[in-house]
């Protein structure tokens, strides 16, 4: 189901130029505000739970996950490359599932790593904050690295869907609006942090068994899809 040659033609893709320069600033930017507030306030558990939901997991990880996920598949349907990889004698499914290992390992070492490092920043994982929160983004990770993943082979304009998912529904709504909540990635992948958190700063709207259904539903649904749509992509000469 993995294939080394798709996984490198992937991750040259992903990490382009002007991609990569995003998934190095995204990060950079939480580390700095991490720094700066713990020079300004030291270190203080409520503020560091607020940098890490409100910058860290509401909008970071979802936004490197719209970079990574359609950057794995989109680029190569939008410029017709994918051609080549179809005519290879490579499974489709099995493309599929090596460019979303891809897109996940691009999206958990740009997003919960830096996450984890700036809860140690801000308060130095007191009461578990910063594992708790780089936990619940390395899970975000998974379920939007497929979702973003069958983005791209649904539109052209998947970049621009993605973001707008990810800024209006889960850094707003997902934020800010009760019943909306229960529909985030963001509120899922919380239920598994607000696990491994000593106290009671890292709150989930959902429970976790709950969560832990939809995620695995999310990510299992959007994969197949993903591949069922791959599948219905046809060569020249094919029938």
């Amino acid at each position: 189901m993995y294939n080394s040659t798709v996984a490198r033609l992937t991750y040259r893709a992903v990490l382009g130029r002007r991609r990569a320069l995003i998934l190095f600033i995204l990060p950079a930017l939480l580390l700095v505000i991490s720094l700066a507030v713990r020079l300004l306030t030291g270190a203080d558990d409520q503020i560091a739970a607020d940098v890490l939901g409100g910058f860290a997991l509401a909008t970071m990880v979802p936004l490197i996950g719209v970079i990574a996920g359609t950057g794995a598949i989109g680029p190569e349907i939008d410029d017709g490359s994918i051609v080549y990889l179809l005519a290879k004698p490579v499974k489709r499914p099995t493309l599929i599932f090596t460019k979303l290992l891809v897109a996940i390992g691009v999206t958990v070492v740009f997003s919960a790593l830096p996450t984890l490092l700036a809860g140690l920043i801000l308060n130095g994982n007191s009461q578990g904050i910063a594992v708790a929160y780089a936990v619940s983004a390395a899970v975000a990770s998974v379920a939007y690295s497929a979702m973003f993943l069958l983005l791209g082979t649904l539109t052209r304009h998947a970049v621009v869907v993605g973001l707008v998912y990810a800024l209006v529904w889960e850094s707003l709504f997902g934020s800010l609006v009760a019943g909306a909540r229960t529909l985030s990635v963001q509120q899922w992948a919380l239920a598994l942090g607000q696990k491994t958190a000593d106290g009671g700063l890292v709150v989930s709207d959902v429970g976790l068994p709950l969560a832990v259904v939809l995620l695995a539903a999310v990510t299992a649904g959007a994969t197949w899809y993903a591949g069922q749509k791959l599948r219905g992509l046809t060569l020249a000469g094919e029938e």
